[in-house]
């Protein structure tokens, strides 16, 4: 039985096992080995990718050219996977030809309640991935051990796991002494940066790095805050590191790129010094 913090429970039945009577009507019941899956929330598929479980999936709510994994891009070039329309609008004739056993939403779901209806009446249960709920980044990342259980492959779910545990662990006692400033500059003009509580600052920390802005307080639930570039500059300047979001908007390819959306960058320490990254997609 997995039960989800949303209030979501699933009953795995193994293969052959037979269904028991007077279950909840709110619980789904899940028959393993759990395949021909609607994959709608795109965070999960790395983990698919881990388990090297890509032939579980059949149908994608993403779009070929939207995906960023290459390994996803390739199942949908070959016809393994082919595309069932987006989370609001899925092609419901696609799904039941393609024999869809279960959909994993993202929590935009909850934005089109009539859909997950319409889901389960077809008798496609519904999972809604909420890892990105998770406060701490380990936390996200076991969330193999669901997809491990769904798929029946615990053990290898439970190693991916203890991979990255081991990962973090091995540099716990490590101390580097950087600080390190993880932003994005929005279309108006201001600095979009991580609200001190989010699992990105976590992820510096992890790494035995200071997030510049890990005394940035406020009231918003929001996972990003917004700033102006002079105050960003004031608790910025001297950062060690400058790590662009090119996850929001589009990467950067070289530090000029940088200063074009504000001369203010050619003064900052990590520009100066080379110590300018972004992130991909």
């Amino acid at each position: 039985m997995a039960c989800l913090a949303d209030g979501q429970r699933y009953l795995m039945v193994p293969d052959g096992a037979e269904v028991p009577e007077g279950l909840a009507d709110d619980i789904m019941v899940l028959q393993q080995p759990v395949s021909d899956i609607y994959l709608v929330a795109s965070d999960t598929m790395c983990l698919f990718e881990a388990l090297d479980a890509l032939d579980r999936i059949s149908v994608s709510g993403i779009a070929r050219d939207d995906w960023q994994i290459a390994a996803a891009r390739e199942a949908m070039d070959e016809g393994r996977i082919v595309y069932g329309g987006k989370y609001r609008a899925p092609d419901y004739e696609l799904l039941l030809a393609r024999g869809v056993r279960l959909a994993i939403e993202s929590s935009m779901i909850n934005h089109a309640p009539d859909v997950r209806e319409k889901l389960i009446e077809l008798g496609i249960p519904v999972l809604v991935e909420l890892s990105s709920y998770e406060s701490e980044p380990l936390g996200r990342a076991e969330w193999v051990r669901l997809y491990g259980a769904l798929l029946g492959c615990d053990d290898l779910a439970s190693q991916c796991f203890q991979e990255q545990v081991d990962q973090v662990a091995s540099i716990q006692e490590l101390s580097s002494g950087k600080t390190v400033a993880f932003f994005y500059v929005s279309t108006d003009g201001k600095v979009v940066v991580r609200r001190s509580t989010d699992y990105i600052p976590k992820m510096i920390d992890i790494a035995v790095g200071k997030y510049a802005f890990a005394d940035l307080k406020t009231d918003l639930t929001a996972s990003s805050i917004s700033i102006t570039m002079e105050e960003f500059f004031a608790t910025a300047v001297d950062a060690d590191y400058l790590v662009y979001n090119g996850t929001i908007d589009m990467p950067l390819t070289s530090v000029d790129d940088l200063i074009k959306k504000d001369q203010m960058f050619a003064e900052f320490k990590a520009v100066k010094e080379g110590n300018v990254w972004t992130t991909g997609k």
